[in-house]
């Protein structure tokens, strides 16, 4: 990573901030991006950014904050701007912006829709689409984008988080399609850790609380390495990929594909979908499960 200029965004807490040290610990130089917003994405305070820049220089690495929102294609490009101005290219963007506005989805409003979609999807298509002319240009660069278990499993009152969430594996892919020619690879980390986020959900039940218990013994610093490593030409092979990291578990994630199929030369009805094609392929059926059902085991 020695003199790569990695930006990361959603730097200033949590997984972004454990990142961001690791990269200046192993020589990157980095743009850690922080708007310094609450959880919920209100306010602004360029506090963190500072704080972890300042962190970086101290233990002898090279590093700029920088307080952009990446909710908006101006804001990115500020942000990718940082990085050229400050050290003359861009490398790598690691994407971790995140808030979080969960509600039962028919109490959503259009504000905790747009707001959490605004800062996840969008913020990684903005900053990943300022950095991309960078990359294409200099025939190489890396994209890292945070994804979620309850975007590709599932969970309760997080439909904008979750959609979101999936959107940004369906990106990611997009990118690595687009991009291979020059050189360029993304992909997705779900990450499992304790974090600012994590700590606003609920813990009214057993279960919840048991749940968060689980998520306490994960720590952002476990997530660092596999994000460290996909930015760097040691994961030159690794494209287009979706990684869970759990604690010390290392888990690929499965992608869509085809998983049965069934067909009638003389086409459907209504009775023999009914009849036929639903009985037929009802064991290939996705249950409809919550992250914590799928990954219920305490993590190693």
């Amino acid at each position: 990573m020695k003199d790569k200029v990695i930006v990361v965004t959603g730097a200033g807490n949590g997984i972004g901030r454990a990142i961001a040290l690791m990269l200046g610990r192993h020589g990157a130089r980095v743009v850690v991006n922080d708007l310094g917003s609450s959880g919920a994405g209100e306010g602004s305070d360029s506090g963190p950014a500072s704080e972890v820049a300042a962190q970086i220089r101290q233990a002898g690495g090279k590093a700029v904050p920088d307080n952009h929102s990446v909710t908006t294609a101006d804001g990115a490009q500020a942000i990718v701007h940082t990085a050229i101005d400050s050290f003359g290219r861009i490398d790598g963007v690691i994407n971790c912006a995140g808030i979080l506005r969960d509600r039962i989805f028919h109490r959503m409003s259009e504000d905790e829709w747009r707001g959490v979609l605004d800062v996840h999807l969008n913020g990684c298509f903005f900053v990943s689409r300022a950095a991309a002319p960078h990359f294409k240009e200099q025939q190489s660069g890396t994209f890292v984008h945070m994804t979620s278990a309850a975007g590709l499993v599932g969970n309760f009152g997080q439909a904008n988080y979750a959609a979101a969430k999936l959107g940004i594996v369906a990106l990611s892919k997009s990118i690595a399609l687009d991009m291979a020619r020059f050189n360029v690879r993304s992909n997705c980390i779900a990450p499992f850790a304790w974090s600012r986020l994590i700590g606003t959900l609920p813990s009214e039940t057993e279960a919840e609380k048991a749940r968060l218990e689980r998520m306490q013994s994960m720590q952002p610093e476990q997530i660092a390495p596999v994000a460290v490593f996909l930015s760097s030409d040691a994961a030159a092979d690794v494209n287009g990929q979706v990684l869970t990291v759990r604690g010390n578990e290392l888990i690929v994630m499965s992608q869509p594909r085809p998983v049965a199929s069934i067909h009638r030369s003389e086409g459907w009805t209504l009775e023999t979908l009914a009849e036929h094609a639903v009985p037929a392929i009802r064991r290939a059926f996705t249950p409809l499960e919550r992250s914590p059902e799928v990954f219920c085991w305490d993590p190693v």
